[in-house]
């Protein structure tokens, strides 16, 4: 009975010191990341962070001594001090009450002071599974960017001008970021110009693979 007890009390406390295991979603901007993780909400339970939405979350905030720059990193089309962003994305998943402790982060790491910038706050706090690259024409991402400004998103980049930087900045600095992980053998690239359907059953496929 002894040696029972033991074994459940261990057992609870690997789980509670278990690290959030990690699935980078990167693209460019109208790419499909945020659709695609929602469809893993819904149907795994996986918690989904937007390393850009934390970002104009936390600029809306009433006395955020970041707000004012992070409004104008957003404005510009420029990066947000990688600091800062780690530090919502960890803030974030310590704060999550999902038990799984599976996250998906949407749009980071966007360059390599990201990358760095992660390797050094979050070694041993957080596990890499995979990332997931949705691959999408500049075009493409362009029109479903401008049409979801015309619906009424609320944001303040869905303009093409804001849109072009994002771009742009997307080729120079995140490809490389993806080609990185992608020698290490840890990116599965979807053809996200499909319809949200067939990305999906394309995304369960990796999961499968990942055995996430």
């Amino acid at each position: 009975m002894f040696k029972a007890c033991q074994i459940f009390v261990r057992s609870l406390t690997m789980s509670a010191a278990k690290i959030p295991e990690v699935v980078f979603v990167l693209g460019g901007p109208g790419a499909g990341k945020g659709t695609q993780c929602n469809n893993i909400v819904q149907k795994y339970g996986y918690v989904h962070l937007s390393a850009g939405d934390l970002l104009r979350e936390e600029r809306t905030k009433p006395n955020s001594e970041f707000g004012e720059l992070i409004e104008n990193h957003i404005l510009n089309g420029t990066i947000v001090p990688v600091e800062i962003t780690c530090s919502l994305l960890d803030r974030a998943m310590q704060n999550s009450k999902n038990p799984n402790k599976k996250f998906m982060i949407d749009g980071f790491p966007r360059n390599e002071d990201n990358l760095q910038g992660w390797t050094k706050a979050m070694t041993g706090k957080a596990e890499i599974k995979g990332v997931f690259f949705f691959d999408c024409s500049k075009e493409k991402c362009m029109e479903r960017c401008l049409n979801r400004g015309k619906k009424g998103s609320g944001r303040s980049d869905d303009n093409e001008d804001t849109l072009r930087k994002r771009l742009d900045n997307y080729v120079t600095d995140t490809v490389p970021i993806i080609e990185h992980y992608e020698n290490l053998g840890l990116v599965y690239k979807f053809n996200s110009m499909q319809s949200p359907k067939n990305v999906f059953l394309d995304v369960q496929e990796a999961i499968e693979k990942i055995g996430w």
